[in-house]
This record gives C-alpha cells, structure tokens and sequence, in this order.
C-alpha cells in the first residue's frame, strides 16, 4: 500500500501527501483509530500507510501510522524535529516566563528549539542583546528579527531546510507575519494586537504542513496560538530534567533525582549561586514546580 505524510487535519479528514508523487489524498481514518481506548490517532506530521478507495484515487483510508519521533499535545503534531519559539521584543513585550514554559513543553517532548524574537526593531539594540545572551547563555540559538527590516529573515530560513519544523509562540507575536517572510506568497492571515487585551486574536484555526522551497525539502507547520500552557503528564523530575541549563550540573547533586528545591548538596543551586544558571530562570522553575503541584492536585483520580 502507498505511503505519504499527514500534512492537514480538518473537520475529519487527513491530507496526506503521497511519498512517490505530488499528489495528496484526502482520507477518514480506519475504524479501529475512532474505537473508545484506541492507543494511537492520526496526527498531523505522522508518517502513515493509505489506501485509496476503488471509486476515487484522491480519496481513501488511513490504515496504519509509523512509530513516531515526537509528539505535542498543543498544538497536537508528530515528528517534529525543530521548534521555533517567536517571542516579540515588545507589543506584547517579550515574556521570560512564558518562553521557558514553551522551552520546557520541548525540552519534554525531546524536540530541538530555536527563539526567534520578533520586532527589534521596537527596542533598543542593547536590549536586543540582553534577550539573547540570556538564553544563549542556558544554550538555545537566539535570532533577532525584524519583518520591517528583514533582520534575522534569512537566518530562520536556513535554520528549517530538511527538517519538520513548528513555529510557535503567543497571538499577535509576528508569528505569520514572519511566516509570509520567509515563504512569500503564503497569504496567512496575521493577528493585530488587542491594546485592550493586551494579546493577539487567534488568526490560525488549524495546524498544516508546508513544503520547504529547498534542494533540502522538508516542511514548516503553521499553528494556532497559545493562550496557556499545562503541565499534563509531568512528574515533578520531569519538569527539572526539562531545563537545560540544570542538566549541565545535575549529575553532581549528591542525590539522584534532585529537583533543586531544598535538597543538600545541590549542584544546581551551587551554580546558581554562582551566577552560571540565570536567576531568572530559576524563580520561572519554582514557580512552575507550584503550577505543577496545583495541578495534580486539581486533578486526582479520586
């Protein structure tokens, strides 16, 4: 049977683009993916064998999915191999606290991230520098950009060639608008900003796969925005493995699965201490301990 990628979901239906052509067929999913407990549903970014049906060659059945690489939950995508995180220097202003919540979800998910901060144009450059050193600093590639300038456009370019990205990031950041950038011609819609609200209205209503102009292929997901991010699914060493600055140090905690809260001979907070893991970042990290601990508590089985 032939075999394609998942490239759209919508109201029911999967578009799969077909591995051998440029066709792409528009499936339901077999049956045994609707039943009640059903371990796996199609996502968009899965790799999946299809068969089309005798009456239409452009229409058939998703019948098995391929073991996947990674998964989010929100947006709900496989496969990723890169997360760009478009956080916007200002209008809304640039928020530490929710890009280490997103750094954390990927970090999770075991998917690779770059930040993208979108109009610099609206801050100073010594401003600009500081957002990058700051997450440099924990390890992650931090490109400055501009779509009024074209500053950064290319470098986020070449960052996607061959590979299954996302962009993501709160409304209103500039997230389409550096889309349509990089992929002229694109026509996404874009998000102004509620000065009321203080954030973006919600412009991008489902998640789709578009093929990289590139000798590399490849393909960049356009998503809706987030409005909140839960830690559904995570133990409370998840969250602290979840940093990437920490990992550096942990292995010298005098115990094994140390959260780096108040434990003794903490490596982690050493460090802190000593100014190699941003203070920031820490306060980020326990506050997001309490979140985490709310809510399991909101949501025991009992």
């Amino acid at each position: 049977m032939p075999e394609g990628r998942i490239i759209k979901a919508l109201s029911g239906y999967y578009y799969v683009a077909d591995s051998d052509s440029d066709a792409v067929i528009q499936c339901r999913a077999r049956g045994l993916f609707k039943k009640k407990g059903a371990k796996i549903n199609p996502l968009v970014g899965d790799w999946v064998v299809y068969e089309t049906t005798k009456e239409n060659e452009q229409e058939g059945y998703v019948m098995e999915v391929g073991e996947r690489t990674s998964e989010l939950v929100r947006p709900p995508i496989a496969n990723i191999e890169l997360a760009v995180l478009v956080f916007s220097a200002a209008e809304p202003a640039f928020s530490p606290l929710l890009l280490d919540k997103f750094l954390v979800h990927t970090e999770h998910a075991g998917i690779d991230a770059i930040v993208a901060i979108t109009k610099t144009d609206l801050i100073s450059e010594e401003k600009a520098a500081e957002f990058v050193q700051m997450y440099e600093k924990v390890g992650y590639r931090v490109i400055p950009t501009s779509t009024r300038t074209g500053r950064g456009v290319d470098e986020v370019r070449s960052e996607l060639a061959g590979k299954l990205c996302v962009f993501a990031g709160q409304s209103g950041v500039g997230k389409s608008s550096l889309i349509n950038q990089i992929f002229p011609g694109m026509s996404l819609q874009t998000a102004e900003i509620s000065h009321k609200l203080g954030r973006g209205r919600h412009t991008t209503r489902h998640v789709e796969l578009i093929p990289l102009e590139s000798e590399e292929g490849g393909y960049v997901a356009d998503t809706p925005g987030f409005s909140s991010l839960e830690f559904m699914e995570m133990s409370e060493l998840d969250l602290a493995e979840s940093f990437r600055d920490f990992e550096r140090y942990s292995d010298g905690c005098k115990f094994r699965g140390c959260l780096h809260l108040s434990e003794p001979s903490c490596a982690v907070r050493e460090a802190l201490e000593a100014g190699e893991i941003v203070a920031e970042r820490y306060d980020n990290y326990k506050q997001f301990n309490e979140e985490l601990k709310e809510y399991n508590r909101r949501n025991k089985p009992w």
